[in-house]
């Protein structure tokens, strides 16, 4: 049994960082990430619960509430899936949504004191949170698919995902409670983390644009390998020592804790480094910034596809500006425009071919960062002066200002500090008479204009 938690922790735990590590910042990957690594954390506590005995009430108790983690995360990340829009009102409504069905969870596992048999009213208010809450927001996200979902855009990705999350959130108080044999529960629920993790990945990585197989499967043998090497000699441990309890819960919160650290330096070794070379390095921020740049570049080229000019000619007008609103907003970052599709760009090829420049992803990358700055600058009002706040500048303010230049009207603490004086009145007309959502619909408008300009020019060269 120490060996199948072992590996449905070890799954689990990878897929949380692995998506976390793609972009923390996204709230999806985030709230994914949440849930299965505090899935994973209570497959290893109900080892080291049930090796031991002497603990075992103490361990349950606290068990019962760290069940709740991973639900609620994943019902989040439904919620997430199926917002209808950006607003302040939405977002307040889906706090206060998340909220109430984290409480009454944790009502829930509060009446049922701990995840110890038989059956008890808060477990069956547990199980009803769990399931109406997720199969609910499975409805309404099947009513309203407001975001990319893996497989394909519609019901069937949502429908796939929510019933993954579905089955997952019972099943993490169904192993504990022992209502059906434990070998089984652990097996099926480690090939349901093992689709959900996939899912979610493919989520990602069709909103990004990206490729993910290569980059997965490299993470996938990594974590493998260090997993077995690691955790296999604290096995043989465990095997050897059966008749030693004493012995075997030492063992046992070893393997987890080794596999913990595994899995973290493995997974996250790119972020890993750069706090190294904060320490190593802290007289040289040119090194850092170099070595940066490379393990990022490095990173980024899994991502890109086999065939990205082929899978340009293939994609629908929405997907194509969906890919170019995201070049746009990674327009400051070229380790992130290394793996877009649109370096595929015949264009890219063209201008790399007129002035004699190897055609290598770091290349592609500039010259699609070039050829981006084009179209912003095809959007500016000719004659005009450089800066202007009437409506035919509205294209032109939301990408140039934000993107090239760097304007950061709604960050936090912003301030015009460090610009220059056209690009301080940019500023001062955001903060003062742009709302932010007004900026967020004319940038993707303006994406519009420019992807149908890039566009023309793959289906030409396709002729």
């Amino acid at each position: 049994m120490a060996a199948l938690s072992a590996v449905v922790f070890t799954l689990s735990g990878w897929l949380g960082l692995y998506l976390l590590a793609r972009d923390p910042r996204k709230l999806v990957l985030a709230l994914a990430a949440i849930g299965l690594c505090g899935f994973a954390l209570v497959v290893a506590l109900d080892a080291v619960r049930t090796a031991s005995p002497a603990h075992a009430q103490l361990l349950s108790r606290l068990e019962i509430y760290l069940v709740a983690v991973p639900s609620v995360a994943w019902f989040a990340v439904l919620v997430e899936l199926s917002r209808p829009s950006e607003t302040a009102r939405t977002r307040t409504a889906e706090l206060l949504l998340v909220g109430a069905v984290g409480a009454l969870t944790l009502v829930g596992a509060t009446v049922a004191g701990s995840v110890d048999g038989p059956l008890r009213a808060g477990h069956w208010l547990m199980f009803a949170v769990m399931s109406t809450s997720t199969l609910g927001a499975m409805l309404a996200a099947l009513r309203r698919p407001a975001q990319p979902v893996p497989v394909r855009r519609g019901g069937l990705g949502i429908m796939a995902v929510a019933t993954l999350f579905f089955a997952l959130g019972n099943a993490i108080l169904i192993i504990p409670l022992g209502l059906v044999p434990s070998w089984l529960a652990l097996a099926s629920t480690g090939f349901d983390v093992l689709l959900l993790g996939v899912a979610v990945a493919l989520w990602d990585a069709f909103d990004e644009g990206q490729a993910v197989r290569a980059d997965m499967l490299r993470s996938f043998a990594g974590c493998t390998a260090v997993a077995v090497l690691l955790g296999g000699q604290v096995l043989i441990g465990l095997a050897v020592t059966r008749d030693q309890p004493g012995t075997r819960v030492a063992l046992t919160i070893l393997l987890f804790t080794t596999l913990a650290i595994a899995i973290t330096v493995q997974v996250l070794a790119d972020p890993l480094a750069a706090v190294l070379d904060r320490l190593a390095f802290w007289k040289s921020p040119t090194l850092r910034a170099d070595r940066a740049a490379l393990r990022h570049t490095g990173a980024a080229l899994p991502l890109r596809s086999d065939d990205p000019l082929r899978d340009l000619q293939d994609v629908d007008d929405e997907t194509f500006v969906r890919l170019t609103r995201r070049a746009l907003g990674h327009y400051g970052d070229l380790t992130k425009l290394v793996a877009s599709p649109l370096t595929a760009l015949p264009v890219i090829d063209e201008r790399l071919a007129a002035r004699g420049a190897p055609a290598d992803p770091l290349e592609r990358a500039n010259e699609l960062k070039a050829v981006l700055a084009d179209g912003i600058s095809r959007l500016k009002p000719r004659d005009s002066g450089d800066f202007g706040t009437t409506e035919e500048w509205r294209h032109y303010n939301a990408l140039y200002f934000p993107y090239v230049v760097g304007v950061r009207a709604y960050a936090q603490n912003a301030t015009a500090s460090g610009l220059d004086p056209t690009a301080r009145q940019a500023w001062q007309w955001f903060v003062t008479e742009v709302p932010q959502r007004s900026l967020h619909n004319w940038q993707n408008a303006a994406a519009r204009l420019i992807a149908a300009d890039l566009r023309g020019r793959v289906s030409v060269s396709s002729e």
